[in-house]
């Protein structure tokens, strides 16, 4: 199937007055700000709250409110300014939040998250690490007096009381800023390596629980985790382009190492303090925590190797647990946004992997089968699930790139998104938040459905891209390797075959073949340089069925395999010319990068390798042991899939390739010791390449000039290493 996208004009250079791509695309964050996001229903459907920046340029978000009474749409208000509430003056994050931030991969600026009371009527966040209230219905916005720097702020269901944490310490406060005082602190012998309320780095990076407290439905209790990371390897990130600075301590756990101490606390306002108790020992990570009013506190534990998991019900008044469920797998246990949770009628509602395929269980009943992969819980009520899921093993239609909004229940399921796309849903009572990306138009349309039907919508104020991508979307080789192919606009036949640019990331949690028009706004630059671009998610890449996910357990080298096959494949059907054939990539596509060139320099002639991992012994316990187990154990796994150890190159082959590497000197995710460490075996084996070192740079590049000057360096080196400069 190929899919044409109506076009707006190409990209234009900056010196003729308009925006290049590469400049476009850094200073709107790729097209990111100014949409709207982190949607929250108020429960009697009189509004929606979300956060949005003013211009698609703009870094600070704003607070929001879509009012929706008497089922009209009353319009949208600012119900926080971060300009206004700090008096114009710049934003100062605190080491802990600049960490928090870079877990959730956020760029932005103002009110970059918040979290409500049960009835959505009072909203509280941190700015500049104080604490800030705004009462919804009025559009007031205060600021409490605390002690800071605040981080995480929730008000409890009753709006009565605001929890937040601080130097470590849980603490809390009354809406109306009196009574401060913390719930739960570090002993000074331990303030060092003790925190109360937040998330671990493991947890935090690697588990997708962005939080470390939870308040008990009637207010008047919470759950809180107490993280010791003492027992954890410290690590040191330095700035070499200040020489004058101190390296910054992290205590990252390796795989192989010791991670955090986690345990769980039941608090009571008091201060009073319960412990949670579970067999730690067999089941150390803290993964999900639910409590609502519609059961026990629930918790989701998982074995070091992920291999079993359990969920539990806490007895609050003595922290005692009780099985619920127990999972078992032969490779690992997935986590999945939304559950566990209970059901309004006390069941466990779950995502689970059952005869191939992985399912929405109620209870013990699985509600779907293998005609859906589900991906998600959106929302659980009396009479329905709200999902997320795309096309299972078992659908007539593999809906390539699409994931869609369902409601389940025990009379079967019912799609809510139509148009073909990825779809994403809040919803509360009536009304729904429908989020939708979809090839015909840039970023993503906001409509919101009242008993299924349209009563409004939020406007995105973030700038259309001077570019528009041409996608064609297929199944490649005898795996159906999912695939994208772009071209030049305007591309000839008879021009002949082009030099191809795969572009892939083709490893675990993220998928990049997806029909939404962003996803592929850098590929198409590329194309426009005069490449063909391919992307293609083979083994390992989400949302197609457990089996397809679970089948790199042991060998992440079957993912490069994956991205031959496709090229080789596509060639007999687009103009690819196999005798120029680059690779660029980041993070694990920057790993996917380095291994094409080093392994397979017949296919490839070029790498641009950015932040790549490239010794595995070097990454985080529970992302990389789910893969390859412990390294103490399974030394030759993790051997076979680096790039490097000790000995320097792991399998090269001849000849040598041109390699780009690319890395932040300030990541502390994917630290630069990977890129030193391929560079130094690179040296001793003799092989020419090139080191790109960004000084202040994290895992991630918000910063303007970096992310567009790397595109730029990226298609001067490509070109040079391909001949075509």
């Amino acid at each position: 199937m190929t899919t044409e996208i109506p076009e707006s004009p190409g990209p234009v250079d900056s010196s003729a007055g308009r925006l290049s791509f590469p400049r476009q695309h850094a200073r709107t964050q790729r097209f990111s700000l100014g949409a709207p996001r982190a949607f929250t229903v108020a429960p009697d459907g009189s509004r929606v709250v979300f956060t949005r920046s003013a211009s698609g340029t703009d870094r600070a978000n704003q607070l929001w409110v879509l009012d929706l009474a008497d089922g009209a749409d009353g319009g949208e208000r600012i119900a926080a300014d971060p300009g206004v509430l700090l008096g114009g003056s710049s934003e100062r994050l605190s080491a802990a939040e600049r960490a928090r931030r870079e877990r959730t991969r956020e760029g932005g600026a103002g009110i970059v998250g918040y979290a409500t009371d049960a009835a959505v009527e009072l909203a509280a966040f941190a700015l500049s690490g104080r604490l800030f209230t705004a009462e919804l219905r009025a559009g007031t916005a205060r600021e409490l007096p605390v002690p800071g720097p605040v981080i995480d702020p929730r008000p409890s269901p009753d709006g009565r009381h605001v929890a937040y944490v601080a130097q470590g310490a849980l603490r809390v406060t009354a809406a109306d800023g009196t009574g401060d005082r913390a719930l739960a602190a570090p002993e000074a012998a331990e303030a060092d390596t003790v925190t109360y309320g937040l998330a671990e780095f493991i947890a935090a990076e690697e588990m997708d629980r962005h939080r470390g407290f939870w308040w008990s439905p009637e207010s008047d209790r919470l759950l809180v985790a107490r993280v010791d990371d003492a027992p954890v390897r410290r690590w040191w990130i330095a700035d070499p382009a200040h020489p004058d600075r101190e390296p910054v301590p992290v205590a990252y756990p390796a795989a192989g190492t010791a991670n955090a101490d986690v345990r769980l606390f039941v608090v009571d306002l008091d201060g009073a303090r319960t412990e949670v108790v579970w067999d730690r020992g067999r089941y150390p990570y803290l993964a999900r925590v639910h409590w609502s009013a519609s059961g026990a506190p629930l918790l989701l534990v998982q074995a070091r190797d992920q291999r079993s998991l359990l969920y539990l019900a806490v007895d609050p008044a003595d922290g005692s647990t009780r099985m619920v469920h127990a999972d078992e797998d032969e490779d690992w246990l997935e986590l999945f946004p939304g559950v566990p949770c209970w059901s309004p009628s006390g069941q466990l509602v779950r995502i689970a992997d059952e005869g191939g395929a992985r399912v929405l269980a109620v209870g013990e009943r699985p509600l779907t089968g293998a005609q859906l992969h589900v991906r998600a819980v959106l929302d659980v009520t009396d009479d329905s699930v709200l999902v997320s899921a795309s096309a299972g093993e078992g659908a007539d239609d593999p809906e390539l790139g699409e994931v869609h909004v369902y409601r389940v229940n025990e009379l079967g399921v019912e799609r809510i998104s139509q148009e073909p796309g990825v779809h994403s849903a809040v919803r509360a009572g009536d009304v729904t938040v429908l989020v939708s990306a979809t090839l015909d138009r840039s970023g993503a349309r906001v409509r919101v459905l009242r008993d299924g039907k349209d009563v409004a919508t939020v406007a995105s104020h973030a700038q259309q891209p001077v570019l528009s991508p041409r996608v064609t979307f297929t199944e490649a080789g005898a795996r159906r390797v999912p695939s994208a192919v772009l071209l030049p606009t305007g591309y000839d036949p008879a021009d002949g075959p082009l030099p191809v640019l795969l572009d892939p990331y083709g490893g675990p949690h993220a998928q990049r073949v997806l029909k939404a028009r962003n996803m592929f706004l850098t590929s198409q630059w590329f194309a426009e340089q005069g490449f063909a671009v391919v992307v293609a998610d083979g083994r390992g890449t989400p949302g197609r069925s457990p089996a397809w996910e679970k089948s790199i357990k042991g060998d992440l080298t079957l993912t490069l395999d994956d991205q031959v096959a496709a090229l080789h494949a596509l060639a007999e059907r687009f103009p690819l010319d196999l005798s120029r054939v680059a690779i660029r990539g980041w993070s694990f596509g920057g790993y996917l990068a380095g291994m094409a060139a080093l392994r397979r320099p017949d296919v490839f002639h070029a790498a641009v390798v950015g932040a790549p991992v490239t010794d595995l012994r070097l990454y985080d316990t529970h992302y990389q042991e789910r893969y390859l187990g412990d390294p103490r154990t399974s030394p030759e796994a993790y051997r076979h899939s680096s790039l490097v150890t000790d000995d320097g190159l792991v399998d090269p082959a001849e000849p040598h390739r041109p390699m780009l590497i690319v890395h932040g000197l300030a990541d502390d995710n994917v630290v630069v010791a990977h890129a030193l460490r391929l560079s130094s075996a690179l040296l001793a084996a003799g092989r020419p390449h090139e080191v790109l070192p960004l000084s202040g740079v994290t895992h991630m590049t918000p910063q303007e000039q970096v992310a567009e000057n790397l595109l730029l360096l990226q298609v001067d080196f490509l070109k040079r290493s391909l001949g075509l400069a």
